[in-house]
């Protein structure tokens, strides 16, 4: 099993050089060619904890949002809910800040901030300006607020989407290409395999060697969903409709008609 950040994953995946990965649920939107392996996703229904924007005082006043370069669907949500918020912080990405690094990559050095690998995730600098924020995800995004909590506001994405249209929102799932030809049984054993995962969480959680057992335990219960039901559904059909209204996908496919006649004959 290959383990890379979302972008890298994304692009293998289109390159051909991957059959089936966990992606973003973005990919899927810009480049709908795969078949989505039914009832498995990673969701949330509410506050995801895991995907914040880190700032000082009122979300409203602030300026600047630094972008981590691997994150793929969450700076796509970002957007959806600052445009539904008439918000307009100027983001932009900075190369320093990636939550997941391949193994035996460094980043350049650079002068805008501190450089982050996979490792030091929670030992940031104060922001640059109080105005300035971030949008951290993952695994960085826990060690930052155990680290920096007090320090901070976080505003959750999952807990804003949920606010504003009262459904899951879908962060990744499990993409196959289309020439696979078994993709039926692909499809099984991730199911199968997400169903014994979730049998075993405790047992899995105390081997966990960065986090806390408890919070692992209360993290993936309640903050994290892994079904793709019709909720699951309906939620990525309205990011899908509101990334078409901000042009953020490709032109051919921002017709939403399409979504309603091709993607349910892509579930496996």
């Amino acid at each position: 099993m290959d383990f890379d950040h979302p972008s890298a994953l994304c692009k293998r995946l289109a390159n051909g050089e991957l059959d089936v990965a966990l992606v973003s649920s973005f990919e899927f939107l810009r480049n709908p060619i795969y078949r989505i392996v039914n009832d498995v996703s990673i969701s949330s229904d509410g506050p995801v904890y895991s995907v914040v924007v880190a700032h000082r005082g009122d979300i409203s006043e602030i300026k600047e949002i630094e972008l981590d370069p691997a994150a793929e669907t969450s700076v796509s949500l970002l957007r959806c809910i600052l445009a539904e918020c008439r918000l307009k912080p100027r983001l932009f990405r900075n190369t320093d800040l990636q939550s997941v690094r391949p193994a035996g990559l460094q980043p350049a050095e650079s002068q805008g901030a501190e450089n982050i690998s996979a490792g030091r995730t929670g030992n940031m600098p104060m922001f640059r300006a109080p105005r300035c924020a971030r949008l951290l995800i993952g695994d960085q995004a826990i060690r930052f607020r155990q680290k920096h909590g007090p320090e901070f506001r976080f505003w959750d994405l999952g807990e804003e989407w949920k606010k504003i249209v009262d459904l899951p929102f879908v962060y990744a799932l499990w993409l196959v290409r289309p020439e696979v030809l078994d993709a039926k049984t692909i499809a099984s054993r991730l199911r199968a395999l997400r169903d014994e995962n979730l049998a075993n969480i405790d047992e899995l959680t105390a081997t966990e060697k960065d986090f806390d057992r408890d919070f692992c335990a209360r993290y993936y219960r309640e903050h994290l969903r892994f079904s793709f039901g019709e909720m699951e559904k309906q939620g990525l059909h309205e990011f899908h409709k509101r990334c078409a209204e901000l042009r953020l996908l490709p032109p051919e496919q921002l017709d939403l008609r399409a979504w309603d006649v091709e993607v349910p004959l892509r579930f496996i």
